[in-house]
């Protein structure tokens, strides 16, 4: 009886928990095994260097580098780079980045066990593995208007409390120009006011807490 060639999977994971509890589970099935265990970008490239592992599951929000990063290096320097995105965001815009930097698949933690060990091996079969409601997402994503360089750096600093006086003192624009980025944001994300359009770009992903 000829033995099963293992799937080889890289987890990069900045919580402990969550990349041994992925392990254990992994390790379980027959065709399956984890050659490392990472806990940020960087470490992740360092990592595929030397396992070359078949499939790697990649966290995005991480520290040193985050998961987007690690991505757009490893897809860059290895052609072979079979990523699946494994993470609590579903924002369009983290979705859209992801998969944009080169990862074949998309998944939210809360799946079920079920559903991550087949996304792994339809991945590793050289197929893309993009749930339903991530599709959706993406759709949104692409038919929606997306803000200028100029109009992210103005929501990145309306989401830390400043006024439209600070953010021009912190782009070195005058208020007036802030005050036109901020409307244009408003007309963009479909809201009226700024803590709308706050909780709108964090639940899309359009910007992070710092």
């Amino acid at each position: 009886m000829t033995q099963k060639i293992s799937i080889r999977i890289l987890i990069v994971d900045d919580h402990p928990v969550v990349r041994q509890g992925l392990a254990a589970m992994i390790n379980r099935e027959s065709d399956m095994v984890v050659v490392a265990q990472v806990s940020n970008g960087q470490e992740a490239i360092t990592a595929f260097g030397q396992h070359q592992p078949d499939v790697t599951l990649m966290d995005l929000r991480m520290p040193e580098m985050d998961g987007v990063a690690a991505i757009t290096v490893l897809c860059a320097e290895f052609s072979n780079a079979q990523i699946i995105v494994l993470t609590t965001y579903d924002g369009d815009e983290d979705i859209y980045r992801g998969l944009k930097a080169g990862a074949k698949g998309y998944l939210l933690k809360d799946a079920e066990p079920d559903e991550l060990l087949a996304a792994i091996r339809i991945v590793n079969s050289g197929k893309k593995y993009i749930p339903p409601s991530v599709g959706s997402k993406l759709a949104e994503r692409v038919g929606s208007l997306q803000l200028s360089k100029r109009e992210l750096e103005v929501i990145q600093l309306i989401t830390t409390g400043k006024s439209n006086q600070e953010i021009g003192a912190v782009l070195q624009i005058s208020e007036g120009t802030v005050k036109y980025h901020v409307n244009n944001i408003y007309s963009k994300l479909g809201v009226s006011d700024r803590i709308q359009a706050v909780i709108t770009a964090l639940k899309r992903g359009i910007v992070n807490l710092q």
